[in-house]
């Protein structure tokens, strides 16, 4: 939505205002339809370095459904262009999409190989309340999300970028090595990160803001140099809930001595007592004193931290 001159504007302020590593990484997030070879030209000509396309499929029929604005057409352009003016480039993909077979979502992939993207973020369809997609279910126009089809799915997405040399790093992240995202990787790690701008998020390890999502108060606001946010503390329960549900989903995994230092050893016994029954039907796995899922838990990786949450 931006013109190349406010996207500079905006990155020149960050330099302005606060000390930047050399070579950050610079991610713009854009969809198909957005991204003529005119505008991909003009970005990379940038600051911006790194380039995160919403493909989502390369199949009309699947972003219909989803009520996307771009066609397939346009996917296979706006990648066509991108990875002839930039290395660094991730996609999105959804899976489970009804009706989907197997070996159409194995196209997709080879699609995305094709043009040597270096990382794909894959996420499982949702249905979200009061979409067209929601509506299209409920009127059985649609078939409803198979869990099992989304399984199979996911099983064949982990097959298959590994033998593209792809890193598993991330329950729902695929990079090669050297193109891991920076900056969700910094939410994994529980890194501290600043958000500018109405309803982003901000976190500094002990607390978590979120600015308002109303466009005109939050400008109103910042003219009379206020910053219009709400603030949470976060108890020790909740930091130690935060760490076992974004580590558990990395390569990473949860470092039992972290938990004992950071949160206690009554935190330490609650993580392996919860963690035993998983650890026995092959969920779960603690290789030197760090917990992480088997390749048999990493589907279901969400459900398994909810049960290792200190209540």
């Amino acid at each position: 939505m931006l013109s190349i001159q406010e996207l500079e504007r905006i990155i020149e302020s960050v330099h302005l205002n606060y000390k930047v590593i050399p070579n950050p990484e610079v991610t713009l997030e854009a969809n198909p339809d957005d991204l003529t070879k005119d505008q991909i030209i003009k970005l990379s000509k940038s600051a911006i370095n790194r380039l995160s396309i919403g493909i989502q499929s390369f199949f009309d029929e699947d972003l219909k459904s989803m009520n996307r604005a771009h066609n397939a057409d346009e996917a296979l352009q706006s990648l066509e262009y991108a990875s002839h003016y930039f290395d660094n480039i991730t996609i999105d993909l959804i899976y489970g999409i009804p009706n989907m077979t197997l070996e159409k979502w194995h196209k997709n992939l080879e699609i995305a190989f094709s043009f040597g993207v270096n990382h794909i973020s894959s996420y499982a369809l949702t249905v979200e309340p009061k979409t067209a997609l929601d509506a299209f279910i409920k009127n059985g126009n649609y078939p409803p999300i198979d869990e099992n089809l989304a399984l199979q799915h996911f099983n064949h997405l982990v097959e298959e970028t590994k033998k593209q040399g792809f890193v598993h790093y991330e329950t729902s992240n695929f990079g090669k090595p050297d193109y891991f995202s920076k900056h969700n990787s910094s939410y994994w790690q529980g890194k501290s990160y600043l958000g500018i701008g109405p309803s982003a998020h901000s976190f500094n390890k002990m607390q978590r803001r979120w600015n308002i999502s109303n466009n005109t108060k939050y400008i109103e606001s910042i003219q009379n140099r206020v910053l219009p946010n709400t603030v949470e503390t976060l108890s020790i329960q909740n930091q130690y809930n935060e760490y076992v549900m974004t580590r558990l989903r990395t390569i990473w995994g949860i470092s039992v001595y972290k938990v004992e230092m950071q949160f206690g050893t009554a935190y330490k016994s609650h993580l392996i007592n919860s963690a035993t029954k998983f650890i026995d039907n092959g969920l779960l796995i603690i290789e030197n004193e760090v917990l992480m899922t088997t390749e048999k838990g990493k589907f279901l990786v969400d459900g398994i931290a909810s049960e290792l949450f200190m209540i």
